[in-house]
C-alpha cells in the first residue's frame, strides 16, 4: 500500500514553519484536494475545480485547558505553504461523507458558526479511504478528549470504522510517537484508548459482534441478504429495548424528578456563584484602584520632596546679596572700594554661570523665575560695565594730563632725564584685578578701556621721546664734516681732523633709554590689559588672534614715537655720513637682543631704523661714486680707497662691519684679478691667443692632427715665439709700468706686482705643457728661465 501523506515528516515541518509564531502544535497534517459541491445536486463532485490543499489538526495549550483547531493551508506561487483558513473544532457540528462519490474518499465538514449557510461547504477528497478514516478518526478522538460533545457523523458505517480503528490504532500510535514526540504520543494513546474502550461499542460487544459475524459469514454467501437480516434483528432489538424502557417508566420518572431538582439546585447555585463572582470582581477592582491611588500618592510624595529640594537649591541661586547689588550699581570705584567691587564682580560672574546650561538643569531654563533672574543679572552686568568703563577712562585721562603738565617727568635744557614709569605702573596696578573682572563681564567695555589707555599714554610717550631727543642733540657740539667733493679738492686729509664719535654715543643713549622702556611698556600693557599671550611668541600654545589684537593696540600705543628716532638718524647723517656705519652696528645689536619679545612694534621700529640708516649711507656712497665718475677725467687720479680712509680702521673695531669688510676684500681681489689678466693679455696677446686656439681644437682633434691645421703649423709657432719672446724683458717692464700707472697708493703696488708675476708664470707654464704635447721637438724658453728673468727685474 502507498505511504500516506500523514506520515510525511517534511510536510509536517512545512506546516510548522507556515504557522510559526502562533504557538500551535501540529497533531496531524495530510494532503487533500479541495472542490466546491452544490446542495441538492447529485452526481457532480466538482473535481474539475479541485485544488491541492493541506489539512492540519493543531492544538494550543492555555493553562490547564487545550484548544483544538483545523487549519487549511495552500501553496503559494513559489510552492511554499501558507495559512488559508482556520476553524475551531468546538464549532464542528457535522462530518458527512459524500454519497455521490463511489470511492467514498470525499467528505464535508459543517461548522455551526459560519455566517452564510446558503453556500455549499468545501468538499475534501482524500487519496484513499485509509486517509479519510484517519482524519475522521483523529477529529473524533480530539473532540472526545477536550470537547463536551461530538460532531454528527453521516455516511460512515459504524462497524466499518470500529474495525478500521482496531486494525490501525497501534500503527498510527507508533508512527505518531516516532514523528511527533511526547505530547502527540500521549494524545494518540488517549485516542486509541477511547477508541477501544469508549468508542461506539464496548470491548465485550465487539468480541460478540466478531463471533456473530463469523457465524453469519460461514452460512451466508451474499452481503445484501446478510445486511437485510441484520436490519431485521436490529429492529427486534430496538423493540425489545423500548418495551424494557416502558416497563421501567416509574423508575425513570423518579430519576427525572431527581434530575430536575438537582438542576434547580445547580441553577440556584450558579446564580449565587454569579452574584458572588460579580461582588468579588467589584471588590478586586476596588482593591486595585486603592493600590493604584496609594502608589500614585507615594510617588507624588517622593517627587514633591525631591522637587522641594531642587527648588531650594534653585532659590539659593536666585537670591543675591543686596550689598553686592548696591556696590555694582552705585558708589565710587576708588582704591578704597575697588576690593569690594571685585568681590561683587566675582559673585556676579558665578551667579550668571550658575544659571547657564550645563550648570543649570535644562528643564529650569525656561522657567519664568529663572528668566527674570537672568534678566536682572544681565542688567547688573551692563550697568557695572558702563560705570567701570567711564571711571577707568576718566582715571587714565586724568593721570596722563597730570604727568604731561608736570615738567619733572621730562628732560630740560642742560638736564637729560631718563624716562621712568615706575609710579605710572604702580597707579595702574591697583585696577589690574578689576580689569580682569571686566573682561569676564563685558569684553566690549574692556576694548574701550584699552583704547583709552593707548590714546592717553601715547601722548605721554611721544612727549618724553621728543624732549629727550631734543636735549640729546642740543647737548652735543660737533662740527659738521665737509661734504666729499672732487671739484673743490676736498679729500681725506680734511675729513680726518673732525671727531664725530659723540654722534654715535647720542644715538646709543637714545636706544638705551627707550628700547628697554618700550619693551617693558609692551609687556606691562599685555598683562595689565588681560591679553592671553605667552612671553615667548614661539610657544605652540600661542593664541594668534590674541597676539594680533595685542599688536594692533601696541601700534596705537607707540605710534608716532619713531619720528624722534628718525630725526636723530637724519641729524647724525648730516653731521657725518660715515657715522651711519656705527649707527647700523648699534641698531643691529639691539635688534638681535629683542627677538624673543612679544613687542612686535619694537622689532618694527628697529627694522625701520636699520633700513633708514642703510638708505642714508647708500645715498652717501652713491653720491661719492657719482662725483668720482663725473670728475675722473678732469682731476688727477686719486684712486677709490682714499675717499673712505676710515672704513678699514673701523672694521677692526666694529664687529658689525666685518661682513662688509669681507665683501669689500672679495670684490677687491676679483677686481685685481680682472685687471692683471687684462694687463697680461695686452702684452702677450699673440702668445696666449695661440694657446687658446690649440685648446679649442683639442676638443675635436687629436694632438697629431693640430700641426696640420691652418695657422698652427710649426712655422707658425716659431713665428709667434719670435714675435712674443724677442725683447721679453721690455715687454715685462711695460706690464709693470701699466700697473703702476693705474694706482696712486704705492703700498698696494708691490703686492699687486707679485700677484701679476705669479699669474703670468702660471699661464706660461700651462702654455708650455700644451705645446709639449703638440710640438715636442720645438725649443721654447723654460719656466725657470722666465722666473729668473722676472726676479731680476
Amino acid at each position: 500500500m502507498a505511504r500516506s501523506s500523514a506520515d510525511d515528516l517534511d510536510l509536517k515541518r512545512a506546516c510548522e514553519v507556515a504557522i510559526e509564531g502562533t504557538k500551535h502544535k501540529v497533531f496531524l497534517s495530510i494532503r487533500v484536494a479541495k472542490s466546491r459541491g452544490v446542495w441538492g445536486k447529485a452526481g457532480k463532485l466538482g473535481r474539475q475545480m479541485a485544488k491541492p490543499r493541506v489539512l492540519a489538526i493543531t492544538t494550543k495549550s492555555k493553562g490547564p485547558r487545550t484548544k483544538a483547531f483545523l487549519r487549511v493551508l495552500k501553496y503559494s506561487s513559489g510552492g511554499v505553504l501558507e495559512p488559508a483558513k482556520l476553524y475551531k473544532l468546538k464549532h464542528l457540528s457535522r462530518v458527512e461523507v459524500v454519497q455521490n462519490d463511489p470511492s467514498g474518499c470525499t467528505f464535508t465538514l459543517g461548522f455551526d458558526n459560519l455566517r452564510s449557510q446558503s453556500v455549499a461547504p468545501p468538499q475534501w477528497t482524500m487519496r484513499n479511504k485509509d486517509d479519510r478514516n484517519r482524519v475522521i478518526h483523529s477529529i473524533l478522538n480530539l473532540c472526545k478528549e477536550i470537547l463536551p460533545r461530538l460532531p454528527k457523523v453521516v455516511g460512515v458505517d459504524v462497524v466499518e470504522m470500529a474495525l478500521w480503528a482496531k486494525e490501525n490504532t497501534s500503527s498510527v500510535t507508533n508512527q505518531v510517537n516516532t514523528q511527533v514526540g511526547p505530547d502527540a504520543t500521549d494524545m494518540a494513546q488517549n485516542g486509541s484508548q477511547v477508541t477501544v474502550e469508549k468508542d461506539l461499542v464496548s470491548q465485550a460487544e465487539e468480541e460478540d459482534m466478531e463471533a456473530l459475524l463469523g457465524t453469519y459469514v460461514m452460512g451466508i454467501g451474499e452481503a445484501e441478504a446478510f445486511s437485510e437480516r441484520l436490519k431485521r434483528e436490529l429492529l427486534a432489538l430496538e423493540a425489545a429495548n423500548v418495551h424494557a424502557l416502558i416497563e421501567n417508566e416509574p423508575l425513570v420518572e423518579q430519576v427525572l424528578q431527581g434530575l430536575e431538582t438537582a438542576t434547580i439546585c445547580v441553577e440556584d447555585m450558579d446564580e449565587w456563584l454569579g452574584i458572588f463572582n460579580v461582588k468579588l470582581r467589584h471588590m478586586r477592582e476596588d482593591i486595585e484602584s486603592i493600590e493604584s491611588r496609594n502608589n500614585k500618592l507615594e510617588l507624588q510624595s517622593a517627587s514633591s520632596k525631591v522637587l522641594i529640594d531642587e527648588l531650594d537649591k534653585l532659590l539659593e541661586r536666585l537670591v543675591f546679596p543686596p550689598e553686592y547689588a548696591a556696590c555694582l550699581t552705585g558708589g565710587s570705584l576708588d582704591e578704597v572700594r575697588v576690593v569690594k567691587c571685585i568681590e561683587a564682580c566675582e559673585w556676579l560672574i558665578g551667579a550668571i554661570h550658575s544659571l547657564e546650561v550645563p550648570n543649570l538643569d535644562p528643564c529650569y531654563e525656561k522657567m519664568r523665575a529663572v528668566k527674570e533672574k537672568r534678566a536682572q543679572l544681565e542688567k547688573l552686568r551692563s550697568t557695572f560695565a558702563k560705570r567701570a568703563l567711564e571711571y577707568l577712562r576718566n582715571y587714565f585721562d586724568t593721570m596722563v594730563d597730570f604727568m604731561i603738565n608736570e615738567k619733572s617727568f621730562f628732560s630740560e635744557r642742560g638736564q637729560l632725564k631718563r624716562p621712568d614709569h615706575a609710579e605710572l605702573r604702580f597707579k595702574c596696578r591697583v585696577y589690574a584685578r578689576l580689569l580682569q573682572q571686566l573682561k569676564n563681564i563685558d569684553k566690549n567695555s574692556l576694548r574701550a578701556v584699552r583704547k583709552a589707555y593707548c590714546h592717553g599714554l601715547n601722548l605721554f610717550l611721544r612727549r618724553e621721546a621728543r624732549e629727550y631727543s631734543n636735549e640729546l642733540r642740543a647737548s652735543i657740539k660737533v662740527a659738521k664734516c665737509p661734504i666729499i667733493s672732487l671739484e673743490t679738492g676736498t679729500g681725506p686729509n680734511q675729513m680726518g681732523n673732525v671727531d664725530t664719535s659723540a654722534v654715535s654715543e647720542a644715538y646709543s643713549k637714545m636706544l638705551a633709554a627707550f628700547i628697554p622702556l618700550l619693551v617693558d611698556e609692551s609687556s606691562f600693557f599685555a598683562h595689565f590689559m588681560c591679553f592671553e599671550v605667552p612671553a615667548n611668541v614661539n610657544d605652540n600654545r600661542n593664541n594668534s588672534s590674541e597676539l594680533r589684537a595685542l599688536n594692533e593696540y601696541l601700534q596705537a600705543l607707540l605710534d608716532g614715537i619713531q619720528e624722534d628716532f628718525h630725526a636723530l638718524v637724519d641729524w647724525a647723517f648730516k653731521i657725518d655720513p660715515l657715522r651711519c656705519i656705527s649707527l647700523h652696528g648699534i641698531t643691529e645689536r639691539y635688534l638681535s637682543g629683542q627677538k624673543a619679545d612679544t613687542a612686535e612694534f619694537v622689532h618694527l621700529l628697529l627694522d625701520d631704523l636699520e633700513t633708514r640708516i642703510s638708505t642714508q649711507f647708500g645715498k652717501f656712497v652713491d653720491e661719492a661714486c657719482h662725483q668720482i665718475e663725473r670728475n675722473e677725467r678732469n682731476v688727477r687720479q686719486m684712486g677709490v680707497l682714499a675717499y673712505i680712509p676710515s672704513f678699514y680702521d673701523l672694521a677692526n673695531v666694529v664687529p658689525t662691519l666685518a661682513k662688509f669688510y669681507h665683501q669689500a676684500s672679495e670684490s677687491y681681489e676679483q677686481a685685481c684679478t680682472r685687471h692683471i689678466n687684462m694687463v697680461i693679455f695686452i702684452q702677450f696677446e699673440r702668445l696666449f691667443h695661440f694657446a687658446r686656439r690649440i685648446e679649442e681644437l683639442m676638443q675635436n682633434c687629436t694632438p697629431e692632427e693640430i700641426p696640420f691645421q691652418v695657422g698652427l703649423s710649426k712655422a707658425d709657432l716659431r713665428k709667434m715665439l719670435k714675435y712674443s719672446m724677442s725683447g721679453v724683458d721690455k715687454t715685462i717692464y711695460a706690464m709693470y709700468k701699466k700697473l703702476q700707472k693705474n694706482f696712486t697708493s704705492e703700498e698696494l703696488l708691490p703686492s699687486l706686482w707679485d700677484k701679476c708675476k705669479k699669474d703670468f708664470l702660471d699661464k706660461y707654464e700651462s702654455f708650455l705643457k700644451l705645446v709639449a704635447k703638440i710640438y715636442p721637438s720645438e725649443p721654447i724658453p723654460s719656466v725657470s728661465e722666465m722666473r729668473d728673468l722676472l726676479a731680476s727685474m
